[in-house]
């Protein structure tokens, strides 16, 4: 890994207003450019608003969408990787809840959300697939809201050399305090994995009367926090992410052990015995 920066944006997405909210995401965009960030995140399904029940609606193809030509072409102007949530169509009229990779190359990558929460359940369908995505900087991985709450998950990416974890959300504001939730878990999940972990959510009214709480927060391969916004309000959080701590625990240059990559001392051999006969 190398030293980079990295944005993550809370923001107030009204339900079915795509053009007004991707006028918004452009804006963020523009502003992260001038500051040489090299990676932005939006929260989940952050260009329809997050919806069940008109997702299908509100879906879209990224084969022939315009939206997704403009903001690959925004890609190649600034220079910068996008990250964008949206609800993409599918055959079965039940839509994945995808986040859009597009790089400044050209090239555009999805991940279709692979972890469904009971809610979703009806009206989606989770995604099949669980990969990492390369830049010059980095090696990443997603996770959607409800799939921060599988550890396995996080460590397949971890193995799989994902060195960030960007988890994009749209949390309601009906959950309760977003912080403290998110440092009951993400912080375990970075700590355990050696990965810097970056959230955020969506924030205020959708138009609807759906409130979300907002957040967004960095934290370190340690678990520790690197940076963080709850006001409660729009904002950017742009965060210099310094390679040399992941960089020394995954190379094992430490003979600590409070700096070990633990899961080189995983014993997967074990896991599937027990699974296999939980009883003994």
């Amino acid at each position: 890994m190398q030293d980079l920066k990295i944005a993550v944006v809370q923001m107030e997405s009204k339900l079915g207003q795509v053009q007004e909210n991707l006028n918004k995401i452009n804006h963020f965009i523009s502003e992260a450019a001038l500051q040489k960030v090299n990676i932005i995140c939006f929260p989940e399904m952050c260009l329809p608003g997050y919806t069940r029940e008109m997702a299908a609606e509100l879906a879209i193809d990224l084969e022939t969408s315009d939206i997704i030509t403009n903001l690959k072409k925004t890609a190649q102007e600034k220079d910068i990787v996008i990250l964008v949530g949206l609800a993409e169509k599918n055959a079965t009229h039940q839509p994945f809840i995808t986040q859009v990779v597009i790089h400044p190359n050209g090239t555009i990558d999805k991940y279709r959300k692979t972890h469904l929460g009971k809610s979703e359940q009806p009206y989606f369908t989770p995604g099949n697939e669980i990969k990492t995505y390369a830049t010059v900087q980095a090696r990443f991985g997603i996770q959607i809201c409800w799939d921060m709450h599988f550890p396995e998950m996080t460590t397949i990416l971890s193995l799989a050399g994902a060195e960030i974890i960007f988890a994009p959300h749209a949390s309601p504001s009906m959950v309760g305090d977003r912080r403290g939730i998110w440092l009951k878990y993400l912080a375990a999940r970075a700590y355990d994995n050696t990965v810097f972990v970056a959230a955020c959510n969506l924030v205020g009214d959708d138009g609807q009367g759906h409130r979300f709480c907002g957040g967004t927060l960095v934290l370190d391969p340690k678990g520790n926090i690197v940076a963080e916004d709850f006001r409660g309000r729009e904002a950017m959080l742009i965060t210099d992410l310094k390679a040399a701590k992941i960089n020394k625990i995954r190379g094992q240059k430490s003979s600590s052990m409070a700096n070990s990559f633990y899961l080189t001392a995983r014993r997967p051999e074990l896991y599937g015995a027990l699974l296999t006969n939980p009883k003994g």
